[in-house]
């Protein structure tokens, strides 16, 4: 099957909190749609979106089918003069800066910090999470949070500094997270939701190798 699942007429709303999951019950969380925002677990298959009620796509990309594009390609080249590090998920003086200017792209409902997306220890609550640092010298420029599972990757929340919007830092950091899946040997990288239809969230569409989750159990190929 390819394009969006038939999740038409299934309604799940679900959520609990946890303060440690493992990686292999983290494996059957990503597997059945939930995400996670610190300790609060959560999955649902519509939402409001422009006023209209849509339906939620769990996307993960299987990483043995995935290739870069062109543009991805370009993306990595215009990138090329910046330092990445992986590391422990500390939330540092820096990434408190960085988010402070990341937030200004909200126009409502806009975060009070980057504690609404993680938690105050998140390199070990509720999972061990990472952190991705982009740095251009010694400014950084972006910078996403991930968790490993046993079989995938998981990105939790990426930003970016506005004023280097141009080099595609939210694609960027995607794409070495995915690299990163890779060396780690891992099948997937599940990168969070998207909507059935036209949506700020259509950049997680555009990777080859994607998939979406039906609601039904099944993932299924998406182009």
């Amino acid at each position: 099957m390819t394009g969006t699942p038939d999740t038409e007429l299934i309604f799940i709303n679900e959520a609990f909190y946890a303060e440690r999951v493992e990686a292999d019950e983290l494996d059957l969380l990503l597997e059945r749609g939930w995400r996670h925002f610190g300790p609060r677990f959560q999955r649902y298959s519509l939402n409001y979106y422009n006023d209209e009620i849509r339906c939620v796509l769990p996307l993960r990309i299987r990483l043995s089918e995935f290739r870069l594009s062109k543009s991805q390609r370009r993306v990595l080249r215009r990138n090329a003069d910046v330092e990445v590090s992986i590391g422990p998920a500390n939330v540092t003086p820096d990434v408190h800066e960085l988010f402070a200017w990341h937030k200004r792209r909200f126009t409502q409902d806009v975060p009070e910090s980057i504690y609404t997306f993680v938690s105050d220890e998140p390199d070990t609550f509720p999972t061990d999470g990472l952190i991705l640092r982009v740095t251009l010298g010694t400014q950084l420029i972006a910078a996403s949070f991930l968790e490993l599972s046993t079989n995938g990757l998981s990105s939790i929340y990426g930003m970016f500094h506005p004023l280097h919007a141009e080099r595609g830092l939210g694609t960027f950091t995607m794409l070495k997270e995915i690299e990163y899946a890779g060396e780690q040997g891992k099948a997937f990288y599940y990168h969070g939701y998207a909507y059935e239809g036209e949506s700020f969230y259509d950049y997680k569409k555009r990777f080859s190798g994607l998939e979406a989750f039906d609601w039904k159990g099944n993932w299924t190929a998406f182009e």
